[in-house]
């Protein structure tokens, strides 16, 4: 085969793919390995896009919901907010239930069966309707632990939301297992700009915390409605009904349930370090300051959720696809690794940078109390995705019972904390939290040199550059504008400065990875 036959496979002669062919085998290639080629090269444009429009559609939809949020927050007090923060964890631990992992799990494998599509859907209908009835009677114990009776009627209408996600798990998982980015950002931006409206509305026409329940419950729904509409998959509605035995027609998800339930375990336990806070502040500090920490709270995830969105859109399906051969694989993670530090650390540190001046511009003096927590939170949200790769790390390799353990053993540490802690304030509670996040980063990485070979010396390489970059400029920032009144002022100029300083100082670098993101995005 010639260099022109080489180029029609799309493949540039000159790269370091195709030389690494032709040193290997010489000029006549055979077929074989130039498919081979091209799926790396179909594998790495994918991952790219699917980061792209994980990026693009989390980062609207961040911004969509921060729009709305502003609204709100405004025909809000905290004790509302405090009031629907408390009542989070429930939900949250039943969606974490009736998804049972399951999402991950049909991904991982390489091929699903109709049959397990189907042995799913089921199995979700089923676990779905059991706990919002269980959830239904337990409505006026969760009101009696926390002492309001207006938790009754909220937490029943909130738990809605489960119950409607469950018929749409394997819609999403079919959407996700494909890499079908696109469809799913399509999906979750409808949901919040028409919750948005739904809530704000509410909020407008004072039904206080009424309004933050239904938007959370029509954006579940309105979510399950989309995925329907763009997955092509769709139910044996009759399954259940042909004679067979309930245990019959289950016996795929039953299958699944093995690795499934490692990570439907991880879940749980992950919400109850999220939301820790919640309950601890709710039941011994009150509504109000359980208000302050989840504004913070919500205004933190909402950025990083751009940049983790981007991370759990590609990570775990990328990865299962080069998870038999080890040195690919660990160049996979580490160019998502330097990716992510490249996006993340500047993004949400500088957040942190600026978050009293945004407090006080978007949501007013009542929320001021909540911009130093949202500082400390900010350090947390900048480790966020890449806790996250790690633990996609984890998954792709089939040891969902590291990523189980990982996760258990690190929210025991922080319940532990947050308790001895609570009599002394928010702040130390917060600021253990951060901290703790931070170190656990060392033994996720632990693992990571177990199951892959991925050295502690090559992650620091991928990490301290951009934050020591970062860490720098905001330094340069704050000093620059430290003797600026006015808020407006002092806003732009810090993010225009940390922006143009950053961006300098990364390219000068020849940090690669920037190059590439520039590349692909004009793309």
């Amino acid at each position: 085969m010639n260099y022109e036959l080489i180029r029609t496979f799309g493949i540039n002669p000159e790269s370091t793919l195709a030389r690494k062919y032709i040193n290997k085998f010489g000029i006549s290639l055979t077929y074989s390995y130039l498919c081979r080629a091209m799926e790396e090269k179909s594998l790495k444009e994918r991952t790219a896009g699917g980061m792209l429009w994980g990026g693009m559609s989390n980062g609207l939809m961040q911004l969509i919901a921060a729009l709305f949020g502003i609204v709100l927050l405004r025909h809000i007090t905290p004790e509302d907010q405090g009031k629907v923060a408390m009542l989070y964890i429930f939900s949250a631990i039943a969606s974490a239930l009736q998804e049972s992992g399951f999402i991950a799990a049909l991904c991982n494998r390489k091929e699903p069966t109709d049959e397990e599509y189907n042995a799913v859907f089921w199995f979700n209908l089923l676990v779905s309707a059991s706990l919002y009835i269980i959830l239904w009677f337990c409505a006026p114990l969760i009101a009696d632990f926390y002492g309001d009776n207006d938790l009754i009627p909220l937490a029943r209408v909130l738990f809605l939301g489960f119950l409607f996600s469950g018929f749409g798990t394997v819609q999403r998982a079919y959407l996700f297992g494909h890499l079908m980015v696109r469809q799913t950002s399509i999906c979750s931006l409808t949901a919040m700009l028409l919750s948005g409206i739904i809530g704000v509305t509410m909020a407008i026409y004072g039904f206080a915390y009424w309004a933050i329940v239904t938007q959370a419950v029509c954006f579940v729904l309105i979510t399950q409605v989309m995925a329907w509409y763009f997955s092509p998959w769709r139910p044996d509605l009759l399954a259940p009904f042909r004679g067979n035995k309930v245990s019959t027609f289950l016996t795929p998800a039953w299958k699944m349930f093995g690795f499934s339930s490692k990570l439907m375990l991880t879940n749980i336990v992950n919400i109850c370090n999220l939301h820790a806070f919640s309950v601890l502040l709710g039941k011994y500090l009150g509504e109000y300051t359980a208000g302050i920490y989840t504004t913070a709270r919500g205004w933190d995830d909402k950025a990083s959720s751009t940049i983790n969105g981007m991370v759990t859109s590609v990570a775990q399906p990328t990865l299962a696809q080069v998870t038999e051969e080890t040195g690919r694989y660990r160049q996979v993670f580490r160019k998502m690794l330097r990716f992510v530090c490249f996006v993340c650390f500047p993004a949400m540190l500088g957040l942190g940078l600026v978050a009293q001046e945004f407090i006080l511009l978007t949501v007013g003096e009542r929320w001021r109390e909540s911009a130093l927590i949202l500082s400390l939170l900010c350090i947390h949200g900048a480790f966020v995705p890449i806790t996250t790769l790690y633990s996609n790390l984890t998954i792709s390799r089939g040891r969902s019972d590291v990523n189980m353990g990982c996760t258990i053993a690190q929210c025991l540490a922080v319940w532990a904390g947050l308790i001895l802690l609570y009599p002394y304030g928010l702040l130390p509670m917060v600021i253990y939290f951060v901290a703790l996040n931070v170190v656990w980063l060392a033994i996720w990485q632990w693992w990571a040199k177990r199951l892959t070979g991925l050295s502690f010396t090559d992650a620091l390489r991928d990490i301290m550059p951009f934050l020591v970059f970062t860490l720098g400029v905001l330094a340069v920032t704050w000093w620059v504008t430290n003797g600026i009144t006015n808020l407006w002022l002092l806003l732009i100029t810090r993010i225009l400065i940390a922006a143009v300083l950053y961006g300098g100082i990364v390219w000068l670098s020849g940090a690669k990875i920037m190059r590439e993101a520039i590349h692909y995005f004009i793309k």
